[in-house]
């Protein structure tokens, strides 16, 4: 990184954090704290929701994600739209409705107090955990760059957020995230447009698809109804529809952000927004990581992306094996750049025969590029048990740190960072008010002024923060960091969904009923998650994690339904 990368980096975030502290100082009460004074307009709106999903992990790791495994990762997505339909129509008018500053606020008003404090529990644990992932992820970025240890890192990204995130609540974060997505835009045009310039000469957009395709990197739409299988059009349209219903439809992270909107219309207009464009986005981003693909069909790339997993191996007793390897991948390299021009050639010659043939031949080179990245992640692993091998989530900050100009690398930097505070900010916003209303305020004997909720809001927003960072700094890489997240999410979300659909459309149900549901619910689907999907190596799990959404959902809806009737029949409390 050069100085001019450095004064775009720092210049970025200061100008966040200052403009956030310096736009939103001084709340009056919890209102305007926590619903921003419902001064949001749509446009607002539909940015602070994109922003606050947008994290560090999906521009880390997203392009990673298509680099190695393709287009199909969008699949995810697709229940979306469908979902912003829905909480249009049901959620927001409710929400608006009772006036409520939480999404479990409604269930106390539908169901009881101790129902209200489990939903708000279940949040506080996944979103937590995804707080500290979301700060650990830009640390790997800066710790690759810098060379810095990573729980420093953490402690700088966290207590940055925590600035601005507690001075100014919700309006804080809403305003600082309009000038982010614009940052995370414009950067990730300009990389796509740079990696397109650095392709050959004779290699357009459209051949660079093809080129991508040839190695089954744009099998988009999966039809199978393979249960197994992560990504399908089936788990996205019915896990994705579940998990996003629940993320923004029950999570205070996203509520939070609509609920500040100047009515119900400015709040619907937001989130349709974020659903038409949600998609394309995604798409988009993970296109970044096609290209980069293509990039390096015709440019050398390491063995493994991770600096410090090369540097532990090279510096151990398995440095002249590994470099044995190297000089065999280099050779590889070669040979996929001839393989690269004979398909590229019988292309422009449409020549059937010889596109097939040249079809194969890349095939092969990439089993081979497979093996070799296998046997480097063994020889790491042998080198060093606790360095990290898995890679996909350097992919992107290789390419950016290796082959961009200075001062977009800067600015590359400051749309992940950007990113990464963005998220930060509206889930330690969240669970600070979760902590403070849901818990702190509902559960104490004596009512006492706004003034002290302000206040309350802000010490567990601080309390959270805090926490975050030492989450982030006993965080390890997974398969993918962003498939983490989902993860995490899809262990509880299809549960609290579930209680929101009791609340919604099942008004003969009753709290104890709902309640004892949710708990035996939640250890069902840690059951489940653990003997069908942990267990397992990646791309070997007995179930998608997707389909625990859907199950999740499920599973209380029934037993929450067959304990009312058992209820009903013994004409008697649960107790």
């Amino acid at each position: 990184m050069g100085t001019l990368d450095w004064i775009i980096l720092s210049g970025t975030l200061l100008f966040i954090v200052s403009y956030g502290v310096w736009k939103t100082r001084g709340s009056k009460d919890v209102n305007d704290y926590v619903r921003g004074g419902n001064q949001s307009k749509w446009w607002t709106i539909g940015l602070s929701v994109m922003a606050t999903q947008a994290s560090a992990i999906t521009f880390l790791s997203t392009p990673g994600q298509a680099f190695h495994d393709g287009m199909g990762f969008v699949q995810f997505y697709f229940g979306l739209p469908i979902a912003m339909i829905i909480i249009c129509l049901v959620f927001i008018p409710i929400y608006h409705k009772l006036k409520v500053y939480t999404a479990y606020e409604f269930l106390e008003n539908r169901f009881d107090l101790k129902t209200r404090s489990l939903a708000a529990i279940l949040f506080l644990i996944q979103r937590g955990l995804a707080a500290g992932i979301t700060i650990f992820a830009p640390s790997i970025i800066l710790s690759a760059v810098l060379g810095w240890d990573l729980r420093t890192l953490n402690i700088i990204i966290g207590s940055l957020v925590i600035i601005y995130t507690v001075s100014g609540g919700t309006k804080a974060v809403s305003v600082t995230q309009k000038h982010q997505m614009f940052i995370i835009f414009a950067g990730m045009f300009m990389a796509f447009f740079f990696i397109l310039g650095y392709l050959p000469e004779d290699i357009g957009f459209s051949k660079a698809l093809k080129i991508a395709g040839a190695s089954d990197k744009l099998n988009i739409l999966d039809f199978s109804f393979d249960t197994k299988s992560r990504y399908t059009f089936w788990s996205g349209i019915t896990g994705g529809l579940f998990l996003a219903l629940a993320y923004f439809g029950t999570d205070q992270s996203q509520v939070q952000r609509y609920l500040s909107g100047k009515s119900i219309r400015e709040s619907q207009l937001g989130l349709i927004f974020n659903g038409i464009f949600k998609i394309p986005m995604q798409f988009f981003i993970l296109l970044v990581g096609i290209m980069v693909f293509v990039f390096y069909q015709y440019n050398p790339s390491p063995l493994n992306f991770n600096p410090a997993a090369t540097q532990g191996v090279l510096n151990s007793e398995y440095a002249e094996d590994y470099k044995v390897l190297q000089e065999r991948q280099l050779a590889l390299e070669t040979e996929k750049i001839i393989a690269q021009n004979k398909f590229s050639t019988a292309l422009e010659l449409k020549e059937y025969t010889a596109i097939e043939a040249a079809k194969m031949q890349i095939i092969n080179i990439n089993s081979k590029d497979s093996t070799n990245r296998a046997v480097a992640k063994t020889l790491i692993k042998k080198a060093d048990d606790s360095i990290e091998t898995n890679d996909k989530d350097y992919v992107f900050i290789h390419f950016i740190l290796n082959n961009l100009p200075k001062g977009l690398i800067g600015l590359l930097l400051a749309v992940i960072l950007s990113a990464a505070m963005s998220s930060t900010a509206s889930e330690l916003n969240a669970l600070g008010t979760i902590t403070a209303l849901d818990l702190y305020k509902r559960n104490k004997i004596k009512d006492l002024p706004d003034k002290h909720y302000v206040q309350a809001s802000k010490a567990f927003t601080l309390l959270w923060g805090v926490i975050a960072i030492l989450i982030a700094c006993v965080a390890n890489l997974f398969d993918n960091l962003i498939q983490l997240v989902n993860i995490i999410g899809s262990i509880f979300y299809g549960n609290v969904l579930g209680i929101f659909l009791l609340a919604f459309f099942f008004k003969y149900v009753k709290g104890n009923a709902v309640f004892f549901a949710a708990i035996l619910t939640q250890l069902l689907i840690c059951v489940i998650y653990y003997y069908l999907i942990h267990i397992y190596p990646s791309g070997q799990e007995k179930l998608g994690y997707l389909w625990l959404n859907f199950i999740g959902s499920a599973l209380v809806i029934i037993l929450a339904l067959a304990f009312e009737a058992f209820d009903r029949l013994l004409k008697k409390p649960l107790e």
